[in-house]
């Protein structure tokens, strides 16, 4: 499994999930560049996505929904802040209703994805930031390391493709 460490810091509001992968940076970044890719990725391995808007550049805003075993949808939005192909990106990772627009009492995290190259592999860094204890406390009882460590752990069969 890709995924090496988990570890949530209430006093920082902090989630950081480390992963290595068997490839180079720059092929760990056009999973995330390219919406296809994406979706056999993002989610949990039950919940899977689909991409509906991806503008994967600075300012752009990239949205999704999740589709549980029993149908149900659930949907999120990305709004990229940064890009430094292949070494990461930062962004804000939020929940969205069935128009995929924001739902503002759902917490928003401040996302540094950083992919570094270590003896032709990749060691991806996912840091997740939250404005407070409690929203970080609130995803976290939403099975947030449970369905990251998921979603992460299924971009080895991709890579394998």
């Amino acid at each position: 499994m890709p995924v090496t460490n988990v570890a949530h810091d209430i006093d920082s509001r902090t989630l950081t999930i480390t992963a290595e992968f068997a490839a180079p940076p720059s092929r760990l970044w056009q999973v995330y560049a390219d919406p296809r890719q994406l979706e056999k990725i993002w989610g949990p391995p039950t919940y899977p996505a689909t991409v509906v808007d991806h503008d994967f550049t600075p300012g752009g805003r990239v949205t999704y929904y999740m589709t549980s075993p029993e149908g149900e949808k659930f949907g999120g939005y990305w709004q990229i802040e940064s890009l430094d192909e292949p070494h990461g990106f930062v962004f804000d990772d939020g929940f969205a209703d069935e128009n995929l627009a924001p739902v503002d009492s759902l917490p928003v995290s401040k996302n540094s994805y950083r992919f570094d190259e270590k003896d032709g592999q990749t060691v991806a860094t996912y840091v997740s930031s939250y404005a407070s204890a409690e929203d970080l406390q609130k995803v976290l009882d939403m099975g947030v390391v449970e369905g990251a460590s998921g979603a992460i752990n299924q971009i080895d069969h991709l890579l394998a493709a």
